[in-house]
């Protein structure tokens, strides 16, 4: 079971002021590549999975947007930790 909610917005720095929708595009492609499960909002996309994983996945996510020619990049994360396990699903049921 799951022990992280991992909530990522990433916002990459570009080099001439264009669209950063592309890169975003990208970023969540690290994440889609990685295996697991997540879910993509307006403003961030949240996974699921062990936090070790998730985390190097954000660390991916950052190298990529470096590896595209974006000067820096500024990470949002919130994490939701519990040993005995985490889920969207259970968090979310009631609204479904």
């Amino acid at each position: 079971m799951a022990n992280a909610l991992v909530s990522i917005q990433i916002i990459p720095k570009t080099n001439n002021g264009e669209s950063v929708i592309p890169y975003v595009d990208e970023a969540i492609a690290v994440i889609d590549t990685s295996g697991v499960k997540y879910q993509v909002n307006p403003l961030e996309t949240t996974m699921e999975g062990n936090l070790p994983e998730l985390l190097s996945i954000i660390e991916k996510m950052n190298e990529k947007m470096i590896e595209l020619g974006c000067p820096g990049v500024l990470s949002q994360v919130k994490i939701s930790f519990n040993p005995d396990g985490v889920s969207m699903d259970k968090l979310t049921e009631k609204y479904r």
